[in-house]
């Protein structure tokens, strides 16, 4: 005997394979719904703000933008959620305790007394990026959705550039957004640095990036410098690098051959798909 399905058992069935990838900070948010069985980018947007905003009217934000496209209404194989902010500091292994996160974040980061700290482990690196997750937001995801993950934006970039082809010389990595870098540098498939930066001009953008080739004693003249998200060549930010740093060069991070509906290709955050 055949058992019959039906049409919404089909969707029901269908929606089992999809993911749905959220980022949030102040600055912005933004999703994607992959099809895992044909590796398809199915659904993606972005929302940006013009001023930094607050963990309230953040989630007021977030819960528009499912209005929109609907999200509440479908179902999910798998729901991850990525806080991207700076309450975060990465810990070598060697030195972390899981019973003193306070203590990893008191000097750099004001804490308040109901913050939950959390934790994620590095894959494959001895680094450990602890940081204070959006509660409220944790929250209404698990209301909506019930189990999901969770992570945050360091421990996303870094296992989306840790994919790509290891060189033995130093490459630093710069994550374009709104307002904000984050600036990664690998050598050997190991982590030298990671760190965000806010940024209102060119000349901010390119104090960052030379600051730390002096730290870590990189040669501009030597040192490759990819450039990805908001950012093209030629443009404004990249003919300033261009000034300073001569091995420059835009690049697309290695996602898993993921192909993409035509409207999703510009607001897809490729670090949603590490």
């Amino acid at each position: 005997m055949t058992e019959k399905i039906t049409n919404n058992e089909e969707k029901s069935l269908l929606n089992s394979f999809k993911k749905l990838s959220i980022q949030i900070s102040l600055n912005g948010l933004s999703f994607c719904i992959v099809d895992t069985v044909v590796n398809k980018v199915v659904l993606s947007d972005t929302v940006l703000f013009k001023i930094e905003s607050t963990p309230y009217l953040l989630l007021k934000e977030l819960k528009t933008l499912f209005e929109k496209h609907n999200i509440l209404t479908k179902k999910f194989s798998e729901v991850l959620l990525v806080h991207k902010n700076n309450l975060f500091s990465l810990v070598p292994k060697a030195l972390f305790d899981k019973n003193e996160l306070a203590n990893y974040l008191k000097f750099n980061t004001k804490l308040l007394a109901n913050d939950d700290i959390v934790y994620d482990e590095i894959e494959n690196q001895d680094i450990v990026s602890v940081y204070v997750p959006f509660t409220n937001i944790n929250n209404y995801i698990f209301d909506n959705f019930g189990e999901f993950e969770f992570k945050h934006s360091s421990s996303a970039l870094l296992q989306t550039l840790l994919l790509q082809k290891p060189s033995s010389k130093s490459i630093c990595y710069v994550y374009v957004a709104e307002r904000e870098l984050e600036l990664v540098v690998l050598a050997q498939k190991k982590v030298l640095l990671y760190n965000q930066f806010q940024y209102r001009t060119k000349e901010d953008f390119l104090y960052y990036i030379l600051f730390t080739f002096e730290q870590l004693q990189l040669d501009p003249k030597n040192v490759k410098l990819k450039l990805f998200g908001k950012i093209e060549e030629g443009d404004e930010l990249f003919e300033t690098c261009y000034t300073y740093i001569k091995k420059v060069s835009v690049f697309l991070p290695k996602h898993n051959s993921y192909s993409f509906e035509e409207e999703n290709k510009e607001s897809i955050d490729f670090t949603l798909l590490n």
